[in-house]
C-alpha cells in the first residue's frame, strides 16, 4: 500500500454552497497546511462561550487539488481517502461527487473513490469539504473548527488488509518467548478467488531482531475472510512504561493478478506485553505491579488551538515524564493519531475514552461555569445513530497500539440532574454543585430516569468486546454513590470513580472482585495518599496534566487552570510538588507565600510564588518540595528549622525575608543530590531565547517509531535579570518572522485575551512560548520592550 499525505489546501470561511463543483474557482482562498484549526486565528469574543473557550466557530470549505499523474493509481487498484478527524459536520465531495459525512469531530472516517478515480476527466483530482461548527456551545471544552487532523489517499491492490484491519495479541509471555496471536481483515474486489501468501517480518526497533512467519489463505471472489495465526517470538523484548521496547510488523501480501505476480506491503508499529487490572493488588504490567501514576488530557496547546504538531506534544509528554508521570486519560474523546503514537514510544500507559455523554445532552455552561441557564447542544443528537460506528471506529484504528490498557466508554454520565434523575434520594449532589440552583438539586420526576444509563452501558460494552475482547471496559463515575446502586457498574471491568476517593475502602468489601481506579482525581495529598494506602486501588489521574482552553469560569479567563503546566508547557510550582511525590529523581524546589494566609493554608486556594523580597512586609512563608533523605533550609548561613506538613506531603518554615538568597539542599546518604537556591528577582535586562530541543534518547524513539517531528520549531523566551535569574517584571514581546510562518505565541495567561494571530504578546511570570513553522532558511527576531532585540536563525 502507498500512502499519500494531502497536506496542502485552499480555505474559506464561508459557506459557498458551489465550493462542492469540481470547477469552483478557489485561486484566492488562503492557502493552510494540516493541521489546521480556524477558530484559534479569530479573537476572543466574549458572545462566544465560556465552555468553548470564547472563541467562534462558524462554516469553513477546503479544496485540495490531487495530481492523479502523481497518485499513479492502475486502473484495477483500490483508493482510499482517509481523514483523520474533521470538527465537525463534516461533508466530503471528490471531483463534485458527494461521497458523504461525518457528524463528530473526533473520530477517523474513510471513502472509497475507486470508482469516481474511473470518471475523471482530466489530472486534477479536487476533494472539496463543507465543515460546520455553529453550534459553539456543543461541548464542555475546545474543540477548534476545521481539518484538525490528517488527511491521506491510500492506493493499494484489489486485494488487500481491510483498514485497520490487523489485531496483534499477547497470548503468552515470559522471559524464553512470548506467543502473538495475529489477525488480519483480508478483502478482494477480484471477480474469482484469490490465493495469498501473507508473510510477516517482526522486528524489533530497539535490537534490530527480526523474526518471520508466514500463513496461506483463499479470498473469496468479491468478498473477505479473518486469518488467524499464532507466532512464537524467543527472547521478546517486552514493551513497559520503564522501557517501551517496540517492534515493526511488516505484513506481505502476494498473490496472482493480470497474469503476473502482485505485492502490497503494510507496516504496523506495535509492542509485546501483558497486563491485568486485580481487585485486590491493582494494576501490572508484563506481571510486574505499577501504580498508574496519570494525568487527563485534553488535546488543545493554546495558540495552536486542536492542531497540535508531534512535537509540542513530544515537549508536553516528556515533561509529565520527568515529573514521575506514566500514564495519561484521554479526556473526554479520542485524541489525534500521533500522541497515541507518542505514548507507544515514551512508555505511557493510555485510557482511550470515546464519549463525554450519550443520548441526551448535558449542561453546556456558556456564560461561565455553573451560570444558568446552561445550552444543550453536542454529540448526544448524533448518539443514537452513529454511537456504535464511531465506538468501533475508533477501537479500529486504536487497538494496536501496546500504550492502551483499557476503553472508557462515558465520562460522568451518571451526573446528578444532568441530564439523569432518581427517587432514591432527596438531594443530589455532586463534584460541582455548590453554586447550583436549589431546583436543580432534587429529584425530578419529568427528567430521564438514571436506569436508562445502564442499559446504554451494557450496549457500549458489548460493541467494544466485539471490537477488542482485549482489554477491559471502564467508565468514570461522577456519583458512585448512586451508580453502584442501580447496576451501572455491572457491565465494566475496571470502575473509575472521579474524586470520591472516601468511598474506596467500602465500596471494595461491597464489591471484592471489582478492580478500582481513580478516573479523575484533584491535586492533593489525600488523594494521593487514598491510592498509597490501599493496594487495591489501580492508580489515580489528575485533573489535568496541563491547562487547557475551555472549560473558563466567565470573561475574560478563556481557559481552565486545573494543569500541572501552562498552557505554554511550562511547569508550575505544583508540578515540582508532584514530582517529590511520584518521581524517584532527586528533587529539591523552593516557593514562598506571605503568612498572610497562615501556616498550612490550601495550596490551591493561597497560592505561592518565587519571590524572595528583602523589603517584604511580615514574615514569609517557605515551603519546601523535596523528597530526600536529609533536607537543610539555610540563608546567609543560618539554617532555618523545617516543619514536616502531613496534610500538603511538603516541608515549612517560617522566616522574615532577608537580602541573601534562600539554600535548599536535599542528601541522600550524606551526598547532596538536589540544590535549589532562591535570590531576590530584578527588572528584566535582557530577552533570552532558546530553540527547544529533546533529549537525543526521546529523538531517537521517536525516529524509529515513524513519528515524524515536522517542521515545527518552539522557542522559549526568559526575561533575565541582571544576576541571570528569571525576572520579577513581565514585557510585551514582539516577534519577527522571516523565511517562515508564525504559527502563534503563547505565554499561558487565561486572562490575556490578545487574539492569537497577534504578532505580539506579553510574558507571565517572565516567560511565553513562540511557536514557527520553519521553511529552509529562517530568522526569528523577537523585541522586548526596553531590552534588546534577540535573533534565532534556523536552517540553513
Amino acid at each position: 500500500m502507498r500512502i499519500f499525505a494531502v497536506e496542502r489546501w485552499a480555505f474559506a470561511l464561508a459557506d459557498d454552497r458551489d465550493a462542492r463543483v469540481k470547477r469552483h474557482d478557489d485561486t484566492s482562498w488562503r492557502e493552510v497546511a494540516l493541521p489546521h484549526d480556524w477558530s484559534v486565528e479569530l479573537g476572543f469574543d466574549r458572545d462566544a462561550s465560556s465552555g468553548t473557550g470564547y472563541l467562534p466557530g462558524g462554516v469553513g470549505w477546503y479544496r485540495a487539488h490531487v495530481s492523479l499523474r502523481e497518485l499513479a493509481a492502475l486502473p484495477d487498484q483500490h483508493v482510499r481517502l482517509a481523514f483523520g478527524g474533521v470538527y465537525k459536520n463534516a461533508d466530503v465531495w471528490v471531483n463534485g461527487y458527494h461521497l458523504g459525512g461525518r457528524p463528530s469531530g473526533w473520530v477517523p472516517f474513510s471513502f472509497d473513490i475507486t470508482e469516481l478515480l474511473s470518471y475523471a476527466p482530466d489530472d486534477d483530482l479536487v476533494i472539496a469539504v463543507r465543515v460546520e461548527h455553529t453550534d459553539i456551545s456543543d461541548s464542555r471544552w475546545y474543540n477548534g473548527s476545521g481539518i484538525t487532523r490528517g488527511v491521506e489517499l491510500h492506493v493499494d491492490e484489489a486485494v488487500r488488509l481491510r483498514e485497520h484491519g490487523t489485531t496483534v495479541t499477547t497470548t503468552s509471555l515470559d522471559a524464553a518467548a512470548a506467543t502473538l496471536r495475529i489477525t488480519h481483515g483480508l478483502v478482494s474486489d477480484a471477480d474469482v478467488p484469490v490465493a495469498v501468501r501473507v508473510r510477516h517480518e517482526l522486528r524489533s526497533l530497539a535490537s534490530g531482531r527480526v523474526h518471520e512467519f508466514a500463513a496461506d489463505a483463499v479470498v473469496p471472489a468479491a468478498g473477505e475472510i479473518e486469518l488467524a495465526l499464532e507466532a512464537v517470538v524467543p527472547e521478546p523484548e517486552p514493551w513497559s512504561d520503564a522501557d517501551p521496547a517496540l517492534y515493526r510488523l511488516t505484513t506481505t501480501l502476494v498473490f496472482p493478478a493480470g497474469g503476473e505476480e502482485r505485492r502490497s506491503t503494510y507496516e504496523l508499529v506495535t509492542g509485546i506485553r501483558t497486563f491485568a487490572f486485580d481487585a485486590d493488588r491493582g494494576f501490572s504490567i508484563n506481571g510486574e505491579p505499577r501504580v498508574l501514576k496519570g494525568v487527563c488530557l485534553h488535546e488543545d496547546a493554546g495558540a495552536l488551538g486542536v492542531a497540535v504538531p508531534a512535537a509540542v506534544w513530544l515537549r508536553r509528554l516528556l515533561s509529565l515524564r520527568r515529573m514521575g508521570a506514566n500514564a495519561v486519560r484521554m479526556a473526554h474523546n479520542p485524541h489525534a493519531p500521533e500522541l497515541y503514537a507518542l505514548c507507544d514510544a515514551l512508555g505511557l500507559f493510555v485510557i482511550d475514552e470515546v464519549f463525554d455523554e450519550w443520548e441526551n445532552p448535558k449542561n453546556k455552561w456558556w456564560q461561565g461555569h455553573n451560570v444558568y441557564p446552561p445550552r444543550h447542544e453536542g454529540y448526544a443528537k448524533d448518539f443514537p445513530h452513529w454511537h456504535e460506528r464511531d465506538l468501533v471506529a475508533t477501537v479500529d484504528a486504536h487497538r494496536h497500539h501496546p500504550s492502551i490498557i483499557a476503553w472508557s466508554i462515558g465520562n460522568e454520565v451518571d451526573y446528578p440532574n444532568d441530564p439523569y434523575a432518581s427517587p432514591l434520594f432527596a438531594e443530589m449532589t455532586g463534584n460541582n454543585d455548590a453554586n447550583k440552583p436549589a431546583a436543580e438539586r432534587v429529584y425530578d420526576p419529568s427528567r430521564p430516569d438514571v436506569r436508562r444509563l445502564t442499559t446504554i452501558a451494557r450496549r457500549l460494552a458489548g460493541i467494544v468486546r466485539r471490537a477488542d475482547p482485549t482489554r477491559p471496559v471502564t467508565l468514570a463515575a461522577a456519583f458512585p454513590e448512586l451508580s453502584s446502586r442501580t447496576g451501572l457498574f455491572e457491565p465494566l471491568d475496571v470502575v473509575g470513580y472521579n474524586y470520591k476517593e472516601h468511598l474506596y475502602e467500602d465500596d471494595h468489601e461491597r464489591f471484592p472482585a471489582v478492580p478500582f481506579l481513580g478516573s479523575e482525581n484533584g491535586h492533593g495529598y489525600a488523594q494521593w495518599r487514598a491510592v498509597v494506602d490501599h493496594d487495591f486501588v489501580a492508580g489515580q489521574f489528575l485533573w489535568t496534566g496541563v491547562d487547557y482552553l475551555g472549560e473558563a469560569h466567565g470573561w475574560p479567563v478563556h481557559g481552565s487552570g486545573a494543569g500541572l503546566m501552562t498552557l505554554a508547557g511550562f511547569e508550575k510550582h505544583a508540578w515540582h510538588l508532584r514530582r517529590s511525590w511520584w518521581s524517584h529523581e532527586p528533587v529539591a524546589h523552593l516557593v514562598t507565600r506571605p503568612l498572610a494566609g497562615g501556616a498550612g493554608a490550601d495550596f490551591w486556594r493561597h497560592p505561592v510564588g518565587r519571590e524572595w523580597d528583602a523589603s517584604a512586609a511580615g514574615p514569609v512563608e517557605v515551603l519546601v518540595f523535596a523528597n530526600g533523605d536529609e533536607l537543610s533550609l539555610s540563608c546567609d548561613g543560618e539554617e532555618l528549622p523545617l516543619v514536616r506538613d502531613y496534610d500538603h506531603g511538603w516541608w515549612s518554615a517560617v522566616t522574615a525575608a532577608r537580602p541573601a538568597p534562600l539554600v535548599l539542599e536535599s542528601r541522600r546518604g550524606g551526598e547532596i543530590v538536589a540544590r535549589d537556591e532562591l535570590p531576590a528577582r530584578g527588572e528584566a535586562v535582557r530577552l533570552e531565547a532558546e530553540v527547544w530541543m529533546p533529549e537525543a534518547e526521546a529523538v531517537a524513539a521517536c525516529t524509529t517509531a515513524g513519528i515524524p517531528q515536522g517542521d515545527v520549531v518552539q522557542i522559549e523566551c526568559t526575561l533575565r535579570d541582571a544576576a541571570g535569574g528569571v525576572a520579577r517584571d513581565d514585557r510585551m514581546v514582539e516577534v519577527e518572522v522571516e523565511g517562515g510562518v508564525l504559527l502563534g505565541i503563547e505565554n499561558g495567561d487565561l486572562a490575556d485575551n490578545t487574539p492569537y494571530a497577534s504578532a505580539a504578546r506579553r510574558t507571565l511570570d517572565g516567560r511565553l512560548i513562540v511557536f514557527v513553522r520553519s521553511a529552509g532558511a529562517t530568522s526569528v527576531r523577537l523585541r522586548g520592550e526596553g531590552l534588546t532585540a534577540g535573533l534565532v536563525v534556523l536552517g540553513a
